[in-house]
């Protein structure tokens, strides 16, 4: 397996858990939704609680020249530790939500 797959792999099983997790708290329901050909994983949620509707990303990785970018993370102990953690390089890892000026003082790749 090369490294671009095992990235992905990796991203997926990681997404996949939480959404397992998520799924086992509730009446909202929590999907994976992955795009092989542009390298986009998402962790979704949907549904309703109580009277409020919930739509909304939870996680975005995206693979750009063989990093992984996390353009967003809403889980509340993120999952950088988790990719580091199962084989990630920390210089393979940009944090994309935060501004170009900050990523330099995070302890992650730039770009």
């Amino acid at each position: 397996m090369d490294r671009l797959d095992e990235y992905r792999q990796i991203i997926r099983n990681v997404l996949d858990s939480y959404a397992k997790m998520l799924n086992s708290c509730g009446q909202v329901k929590h999907s994976v939704i992955v795009d092989g050909e542009q390298n986009n994983f998402l962790l979704m949620h949907e549904g309703w609680q109580g009277p409020q509707r919930i739509h909304g990303c939870i996680v975005h990785v995206e693979i750009i020249d063989g990093k992984l970018w996390i353009q967003q993370d809403g889980i509340e102990t993120g999952i950088t530790a988790e990719l580091v953690e199962l084989g990630v390089p920390k210089d393979k890892i940009v944090l994309g939500f935060h501004p170009y000026h900050v990523r330099q003082h995070t302890g992650y790749a730039i770009a």
